[in-house]
């Protein structure tokens, strides 16, 4: 584990670059983590990220095909949103810990 600033804010981060705590997510957090990964967050990423965050929240797993079917966006849209590993960009950016079905 180590701390890094972002956007102001000292987080924890695992050995992966995922944060540890994610109730220190801000939108200013996940800006900065997104222009790391290459993206620009628009208002479409961000209602997809607060779907994640909710989900997380409740204790349900993620999955590609669980988000296509959020009525967010759909399997496509994601991978244009979140090009290369969605499902990894994606949670990285929402603060949440990586998804166990990611390697």
């Amino acid at each position: 584990m180590s701390t890094k600033t972002i956007a102001g804010v000292e987080v924890n981060l695992n050995d992966e670059g995922y944060m540890e705590d994610a109730s220190q997510w801000t939108k200013e957090i996940g800006a900065e983590i997104a222009k790391e990964e290459g993206i620009e967050l628009t208002e479409k990423h961000y209602e997809l990220i607060e779907w994640i965050r909710n989900k997380v929240a409740a204790g349900e797993g993620l999955t590609i095909r669980g988000i296509g079917k959020s009525g967010v966006v759909n399997a496509k849209e994601f991978y244009g949103l979140f090009p290369g590993a969605p499902l990894k960009k994606a949670t990285k950016i929402a603060g949440v810990p990586k998804p166990t079905s990611c390697i």
